[in-house]
């Protein structure tokens, strides 16, 4: 099945030369491919762009979303992960093999607040669990029609869970998109890189996960 994984390749850079804004506006993002390639497969209606980059050095994976959005919803009651989960947000899952036992989660709202847990399967999720605050940098920016969430996460922590195998990196690319309904409620369109050919949305499961490769 290896041949139907969807796959991006990280382009290197040299070490220590991108600076995390929040805007993507580094001149070295030029040397990332950008992927596009997302779609809401129980969703008639097509999904607003997202453009994902990625780029490495020798200590650090780099990540850009770009989304766009004139509509962004965010709950701002306080800053707990019930409040980031009613949020528009975008999500990166690693995984160290298809058993999902375990994989990691981050899901990031478009004001940089960071959800992260472990997780096992069945949907078993663990919030006690955190990402180590000193190899993980999350930042982000509005603008009137987009917002950019960009970061990077230590490759320390990246092989500490190992995550990186053969310069591989088992990866869910993810979006929650939240539309008030005519009731007044706001519910979530999922968005995903990799369909996962589930009958309802979800991401925590197996067939929900592409390739990243890191380009030496």
């Amino acid at each position: 099945m290896d041949h139907e994984i969807k796959k991006y390749t990280v382009n290197l850079i040299e070490k220590g030369q991108l600076i995390i804004s929040g805007k993507g506006d580094d001149n070295l993002w030029n040397n990332a491919m950008k992927l596009t390639d997302f779609c809401s497969p129980w969703d008639s209606e097509k999904p607003s762009k997202i453009t994902f980059r990625a780029l490495w050095d020798s200590e650090k994976l780099y990540f850009n979303f770009t989304v766009l959005d004139s509509s962004i919803h965010i709950e701002k009651q306080d800053d707990t992960f019930d409040s980031i989960n009613n949020s528009d947000r975008v999500e990166l899952f690693f995984r160290p093999d298809d058993s999902l036992n375990p994989y990691y989660c981050l899901e990031i709202d478009s004001e940089a607040r960071l959800m992260d847990f472990i997780a096992y399967p069945n949907k078993n999720l663990d919030f006690s669990w955190s990402w180590p605050k000193d190899d993980i940098v999350v930042k982000s920016s509005i603008k009137e029609d987009s917002f950019t969430v960009e970061g990077s996460i230590s490759i320390q922590s990246l092989n500490h869970f190992n995550l990186i195998k053969n310069n591989k990196i088992e990866t869910g690319i993810f979006r929650a998109k939240y539309s008030q309904n005519k009731n007044g409620s706001f519910e979530p369109t999922w968005i995903t890189w990799v369909n996962p050919n589930t009958e309802t949305p979800n991401f925590h499961i197996a067939s929900s996960f592409g390739t990243l490769i890191l380009k030496e």
